[in-house]
């Protein structure tokens, strides 16, 4: 028996899931890798993260025109315009800003665990998460996977979604048995550059790695036995007792946002291409009538009204020569109009909020600017749902490092992971109403939600920190109980007298 048929078997348990077929473990994981491949939910993932980065269908247009028998043609000698204006990807980058822009904070019972969490999400770690915000948003579902690196350090690594193919036990995709891997590096065949497809398949038993050649799996020799295990101590290779992938997901369904505003995002393009198409068809490249025209054909017409910008006419007696232009009005109101609808129908079927709407004219009190957060918002609260999953399995590997460093055993200890939305607030008029609740509220409260304060247990301990301070001056300096301590002589002696 061969390795990739030792390898295969080894992952047997969670890739034929009990099926009867013919085929081998093999064959049946390259099916599966082929029908993912070119599957329409990973090619929308991939167009999610193009056109986060600008790269749309609009580019890909062409001019066309009814040509012999009905049929349309490309047509190349007119101004094709391909201009994109991505609102989609500046609702992905509210939608993350607002849910992740700001540090989140961690409450616990056990200051010891927590401090030691402070340390593992520390800002490179905000950053990962962030980033997999926005990737969440861009393919529905990223990934993290929980590492060592070459120094001994712990860390989380980004997976966009369209490289993971997940193997799930269950039907609401919350265990996961094991996933595949896909993704693309330069190489070299001889010297001419080539691109490879690499395969990792994650189990409980470590990575193992592949070339993809065609649509045939064959082992990729040029792996180093230490990258196929999770983590490596003493020279001796160890796993996890999980698959180390994490899931972050837009919504429970996966789906990208992409998905719900694509056509409208298109229709954006097209017609700001359309207008400026229009503009620039003007009387040297739009219709003209010719009358008694003095040349050979009208390419040679063109080429003079381009060039000279006049062109010769005949007048043969009573036949007068000239040139006459079909003018078509270009109507800049209706295009305003019609991309400012759609633009409006993104953000709401986007469910993000509008920077420069109505409602934040003049001085917007705090119910307005609710109102306009309120889609937002709704979304956001989907959204946390899943992270707040995700970090359940994000703190079962952070428990199993700190076993594994000698921290100790947190596993029983329970901490919330509070995300801090970047909502716009009326300030003035929250530090009113919080000023209106001393004596209602305790301090502590009240501390919470004031809008100048990032971090309320240091607020707490710097007031009381200054109360104890004012206190030892007013001691140290009250002038009435200098004179009462200086009077308990003198004046005893005179009430004596």
């Amino acid at each position: 028996m061969n390795v990739l048929e030792q390898t295969f078997n080894k992952i047997s348990n969670f890739v034929l899931f009990g099926f009867k077929s013919n085929m081998n473990n093999k064959e049946f994981l390259e099916q599966q890798i082929m029908r993912w491949k070119g599957s329409p939910e990973r090619i929308m993932q991939i167009k999610g993260q193009l056109y986060y980065q600008n790269e749309h269908d609009i580019l890909s247009r062409k001019r066309t025109m009814i040509g012999e028998g009905g049929k349309l043609e490309v047509v190349e000698n007119l101004p094709n315009n391909q201009i994109i204006d991505n609102q989609y990807a500046k609702m992905v980058n509210q939608k993350a800003d607002y849910l992740l822009g700001q540090p989140f904070a961690i409450e616990g019972k056990n200051k010891l665990y927590v401090e030691l969490l402070k340390e593992v999400f520390n800002k490179r770690f905000m950053q990962t998460l962030k980033n997999g915000g926005k990737a969440a948003l861009n393919h529905g579902i990223a990934w993290l996977y929980p590492y060592y690196d070459k120094n001994g350090e712990f860390r989380f690594r980004l997976f966009p979604g369209y490289e993971i193919l997940p193997i799930w036990e269950d039907s609401e995709h919350t265990i996961l048995a094991g996933a595949i891997r896909l993704y693309l590096v330069a190489g070299y065949d001889g010297i001419k550059p080539v691109i490879i497809e690499k395969v990792e398949v994650y189990d409980l038993q470590g990575i193992h790695c592949y070339i993809l050649d065609g649509n045939v799996l064959i082992p990729d020799l040029t792996v180093e036995e230490q990258d196929c295990a999770y983590v490596m101590s003493g020279g001796k290779p160890f796993n996890w007792q999980r698959v180390p992938l994490i899931p972050l997901k837009y919504n429970e369904q996966e789906i990208p946002l992409l998905k719900k505003v694509k056509s409208l995002q298109d229709g954006i393009n097209v017609m700001l291409s359309d207008f400026t198409n229009s503009m620039q068809e003007d009387a040297r490249n739009t219709i003209l009538v010719l009358k008694n025209y003095d040349g050979q054909d009208l390419g040679e017409f063109r080429r003079n009204l381009a060039t000279f910008g006049a062109v010769k006419v005949r007048y043969d007696g009573e036949t007068k020569g000239g040139v006459e232009t079909l003018e078509i009005t270009v109507n800049a109101e209706n295009y305003k109009a019609i991309v400012e609808i759609f633009k409006k129908a993104l953000i709401e079927n986007a469910m993000g909020f509008d920077a420069k709407d109505d409602r934040l004219s003049g001085n917007p009190n705090q119910m307005n600017i609710q109102s306009m957060y309120s889609d937002i918002e709704l979304d956001a609260n989907d959204m946390e749902t899943e992270l707040q999953a995700a970090f359940e399995d994000i703190l079962w590997f952070v428990n199993a490092h700190f076993a594994n460093a000698g921290y100790g055993n947190f596993d029983k200890e329970k901490v919330n992971i509070i995300f801090n939305r970047d909502i716009l607030i009326n300030e003035s008029e929250v530090i009113d109403n919080i000023g209106k609740s001393v004596g209602i509220l305790s301090d502590e409260t009240l501390i919470a939600n004031h809008p100048w304060i990032d971090d309320p247990a240091d607020e707490l301990e710097r007031l009381e920190k200054q109360k104890e301070k004012e206190e030892s001056l007013a001691q140290q300096y009250n002038p009435f109980e200098q004179t009462q301590q200086e009077g308990d002589g003198t004046n005893g002696e005179n009430q004596k007298v």
